[in-house]
């Protein structure tokens, strides 16, 4: 199914896939609410949606129509790699994304790609998205550890190597009992009853890229 709000366009997009013996286009559509209306009339294997369109946006569209059909997959179609809408697209369900400056052969790639289950991107902005994901890991990690205070994230790194508290206290000069205080600090504050899932936590939320 091809949405877009202008004319040309669709008829463009309709020409290049109608040469395709093995694609076919099933309906057209112009704006957010009639793409919802005719993709669960026709369920569509592959929707080619413009990101910009009147009244609601093509990321409202490719929501709704993602919570509507799962099955069906949703290639956004744009004139401008923006960082913005290219993270709200693949928030919305979006399987790919795709520019208008592209080839048609790379479209046609594009719609069998997603066709199979896999998802893609355009290749100008991948970097991007992985930056974004690298960020948006690190600040998850900062997260997790926000509550604890250095000292605090030092005696965990020692505890999920499992040193005991005795070793955690000469490595640290520090006594016993003060190693203890921070261990039952570090539990009350991660929400976590033992020094084994304390461990689990610190390793799981990758605690020895927050030490310093």
């Amino acid at each position: 199914m091809l949405v877009d709000d202008h004319e040309v366009v669709r008829l463009g997009l309709r020409a290049l896939i109608d040469r395709h013996p093995d694609l076919e286009v099933v309906a057209e559509a112009s704006n957010a609410t009639e793409a919802l209306t005719k993709a669960t009339a026709h369920k569509p294997d592959v929707v080619v949606l413009d990101i910009r369109l009147p009244g609601a946006s093509g990321i409202d569209a490719c929501r709704d129509i993602c919570n509507s059909l799962p099955e069906t997959k949703v290639i956004m179609l744009t004139s401008y790699a923006e960082d913005e809408m290219l993270f709200a697209a693949i928030r919305a369900g979006a399987a790919g994304y795709v520019l208008k400056q592209a080839g048609g052969q790379d479209l046609i790639r594009a719609i069998e790609t997603v066709a199979r289950g896999d998802s893609l991107l355009d290749p100008s902005i991948t970097e991007r998205v992985f930056a974004e994901v690298r960020k948006a890991a690190r600040q998850m990690e900062s997260v997790a550890f926000s509550k604890l205070t250095e000292q605090e994230r030092r005696v965990l790194a020692l505890v999920a190597e499992g040193r005991t508290n005795r070793e955690i206290a000469q490595l640290l000069h520090l006594g016993e009992g003060t190693v203890r205080n921070y261990v039952s600090s570090i539990l009350s504050k991660l929400g976590v009853s033992n020094r084994a899932e304390a461990a689990a936590y610190a390793i799981r939320h990758n605690l020895k890229d927050s030490v310093q």
